[in-house]
């Protein structure tokens, strides 16, 4: 998996206030209220993959394309909420966007019995060691987004180890999500840092 977050020499103070100010009206909510659709439908591939992983050990491409643009769209929209981005996220599965970048390489053959682990055990060996850790750093993160945007304020710009860390979160929540949702076998690490052969 590669996400980044392009760290900006330059931000905007205008944009930024207005992200704070108004971001829940023009940014947030006509997002959330379209991907809130997209995600239902996300929920209803993940099913049928399970079920396509069960049986023949890969997850059909074409639903696999569709999580990944989703994905990409929901990294765009976070990257703005956490004022890691100057810009408007763009709508659409296939708009591209110059701040942002979320890939993942397809698997040809998906194992069966971690499938099965996932789904029968996952909330004990993965979901609650990992949430205890990103609850913990989610607080973190959100010290660091409130002391950023007085940093951005007032100089215009934001500390590129505050902006790696915050990115790390992104990173760190979209590997458990691709884990738990089917798309790889590789066990998601207690970290945020890009990974050597994610780079």
């Amino acid at each position: 998996m590669k996400l980044t977050i392009k760290h900006q020499e330059q931000y905007s103070r205008g944009e930024l206030l207005l992200r704070t100010l108004f971001g829940f009206i023009y940014i947030a909510l006509p997002h959330a209220f379209i991907l809130f659709f997209l995600g239902i439908w996300s929920s209803i591939l993940t099913f049928i993959a399970f079920w396509a992983i069960l049986f023949t050990g890969r997850y059909p491409e074409s639903f696999f394309e569709y999580q990944v643009k989703l994905y990409r769209w929901q990294l765009r929209l976070g990257a703005r909420i956490f004022n890691l981005a100057d810009g408007y996220p763009s709508f659409g599965l296939n708009a591209e966007d110059d701040e942002t970048e979320f890939d993942i390489e397809y698997p040809e053959n998906l194992s069966r019995g971690i499938l099965l682990a996932k789904v029968l055990l996952g909330i004990f060996y993965v979901i609650l060691p990992h949430s205890i850790v990103l609850f913990f750093r989610m607080i973190a993160t959100y010290v660091i987004v409130f002391i950023a945007f007085w940093a951005v304020l007032f100089t215009g710009k934001y500390p590129a180890n505050w902006h790696s860390f915050v990115t790390g979160l992104f990173r760190w929540q979209y590997r458990v999500n691709l884990y738990m949702g089917l798309m790889t076998d590789k066990y998601p690490p207690f970290t945020g840092k890009e990974l050597e052969d994610e780079q």
